[in-house]
């Protein structure tokens, strides 16, 4: 397979320094590009076609929230992966729901950091274990709002086979994972996915998880 295609962008010449000196180190991923605010990164996204964006959060001009949103608005099929020191969670979150493909800790061990670049790069992003729980809790915080109930909505519109697998998906399992768990073929899994994609109105995995935990499943 071809080397995961990967855009840096951060504000801190230092961290893009690093980023590209550990995932050059791979033969599994190859940094074309980086960037050191919001505007600059849409331009070389742009240019470069990349498959996987390490975006960072907080920078000026246009942040990693905005940027984040603006590639979707482009119809952009690079994955977005959120890099974060994790004391903004509720910016996390926004970064999600705008299409992101999942969050990172800025001090992510580097195999770990290869690996979540290729699995967002097949579709299966990597949320730090470490995080996920500060996530949920975000997320589920204000019981009752308008987002729970809007994602019972959804969540009804499932059988209960796909909300099986949304579950799952929230849990953090694999293609692999669920099937097993589940005793399903890898190719079913998929077919439930893509269903459960379109009834929950969600553009990747992780919304699907946020959905999951907005509608109160685990």
């Amino acid at each position: 397979m071809a080397p995961v295609r990967v855009v840096v962008v951060d504000d801190d010449g230092l961290v893009r320094a690093g980023l590209r000196l550990i995932l050059g180190g791979s033969d599994t991923v190859d940094v074309v590009g980086e960037a050191a605010d919001g505007h600059e990164a849409l331009t070389v996204v742009e240019r470069e076609r990349p498959d996987v964006v390490l975006m960072d959060i907080r920078m000026p001009g246009l942040d990693g929230l905005a940027a984040t949103r603006r590639l979707a608005e482009r119809g952009s099929t690079a994955r977005v992966l959120v890099l974060t020191t994790f004391d903004t969670d509720e910016m996390v979150l926004t970064a999600l729901r705008h299409g992101a493909a999942g969050f990172l800790l800025k001090d992510t061990p580097p195999p770990d950091l290869v690996e979540a670049v290729v699995r967002a790069a097949r579709g299966e992003p990597m949320l730090s274990p470490s995080v996920t729980a500060q996530v949920i809790s975000a997320a589920t915080r204000d019981r009752g709002n308008p987002r729970e109930r809007s994602a019972r909505e959804r969540v009804a519109r499932l059988t209960d086979r796909e909300r099986e697998v949304a579950v799952a998906i929230g849990r953090g399992l694999s293609n692999a994972e669920i099937a097993a768990e589940l005793y399903l073929g890898l190719a079913t899994v998929k077919t439930h996915i893509g269903r459960v994609l379109t009834k929950l109105e969600a553009s990747n995995r992780v919304q699907i998880a946020l959905c999951v935990h907005d509608a109160g499943l685990l």
